[in-house]
């Protein structure tokens, strides 16, 4: 693994030419957050915007603020209600209104302190105040690992997941390992299914190796959780320096999502959890592998390992059919009564299929649903 001695951690780099980027993971980064900035060349002129929950903020806000008031920096913050109902264009708007009452110029930063919600809001607020200005991620949860590297920032619509947004990358992604343990336990095990998925759609090895070290990994054991996490963001590195916009290759960090996004409209965003929404999902996708003809082991070693990390792989009985369908027919993906899904071929390895039809997406939906 790559290691910046200077630094004193991890090291990924997102190849992106002359918008590359560096991840950096590691114990204790927060209170060092000034000097990461120097890194990046961010100025303390202009003044920052940092965007958080209320969640995260009881737990990380004033380590943070310390820091960058260490380094001479002004700082605005917004705070906003956790939970995916504050990706919305109202939050939207009322961090556009911080921003400009605050005087942010073309040379301030934006920095996102939370989950991948958090990250998602406030990359679109820098993707798109005076038509785009640096942000930087500060992930706090497992999940974010997947959501805050690759530069896609959205906000929902009430019919359908992350239908306003754009590709905008940050300057750097800073996770501090430390952060981890004020989280509880339901949203550790729905942030490691993005470290399930990395495995199931890139690398069989570090798939199996999540499957062996599921209990470990829940239990936030620091050097199993610093190696998944590297490994996880090794992948999503990787793909988004192939395809930043998503025009083939990374369309396969998807694998789950197309159900699963359905599933999070279907509970009006509250009552699944993101990383156990695509938790189904991506038994959905396996169980779409077998209809067209793949190995029916790819269902039993995909249950096995989701079961691993106690999420879910059925959908909740009073999900109706019929709406879970027409939220995913808002879906991107969706048209002329076909859809693109990503579909394994074996682990660690997977399609891009743009031919499966509604009809058979619905019977898997039924099968998950028990019917």
């Amino acid at each position: 693994m790559d290691t910046n001695e200077s630094l004193g951690c991890r090291e990924l780099v997102v190849s992106l030419e002359d918008r590359s980027y560096p991840i950096w993971i590691g114990s204790g980064l927060l209170p060092r957050l000034s000097t990461l900035l120097l890194e990046r060349s961010i100025s303390n002129k202009s003044p920052l915007l940092l965007v958080s929950d209320e969640q995260v903020a009881k737990h990380h806000l004033e380590t943070v603020l310390q820091a960058l008031q260490e380094g001479g920096h002004n700082t605005v913050v917004h705070i906003v209600p956790s939970g995916e109902s504050s990706k919305s264009l109202s939050h939207y708007e009322a961090c556009m209104t911080t921003a400009i009452e605050a005087g942010l110029d073309r040379k301030s930063t934006v920095l996102a302190l939370g989950g991948g919600v958090v990250g998602d809001l406030a990359g679109f607020v820098a993707a798109t105040y005076m038509r785009g200005v640096r942000f930087i991620q500060l992930p706090t949860t497992i999940l974010a690992h997947d959501s805050s590297v690759g530069g896609k920032v959205a906000v929902n619509h009430p019919l359908a997941k992350n239908m306003i947004g754009a590709f905008h990358q940050p300057e750097a992604v800073i996770f501090d390992l430390d952060t981890l343990h004020t989280l509880p336990i339901r949203e550790v095990r729905a942030g490691l299914a993005e470290m399930i998925k990395h495995g199931l759609i890139w690398d069989q090895a570090f798939s199996d190796w999540c499957l062996e070290h599921a209990d470990d990994l829940v239990a936030l054991d620091q050097e199993k959780v610093a190696y998944g996490i590297y490994m996880g963001c090794n992948v999503k590195a990787q793909v988004v320096s192939k395809d930043e916009r998503e025009q083939n290759l990374r369309a396969i960090l998807n694998l789950g999502h197309t159900i699963g996004h359905a599933l999070e409209a279907v509970g009006h965003y509250g009552e699944l959890l993101h990383g156990e929404a695509i938790s189904i999902g991506m038994v959905g996708s396996a169980e779409l592998a077998v209809l067209l003809g793949e190995d029916s082991q790819l269902v039993t070693y995909t249950r096995c390992i989701i079961e691993a990390f106690g999420l879910p792989t059925s959908i909740p009985s009073h999900y109706e059919t019929d709406a879970i369908m027409a939220a995913m027919m808002h879906d991107k993906k969706f048209s002329g009564g076909r859809t693109t899904f990503v579909i394994p071929t074996a682990v660690g390895q997977v399609d891009i299929r743009h031919d499966i039809s509604i009809e058979l997406v619905r019977s898997v939906v039924d099968k998950l649903k028990g019917e």
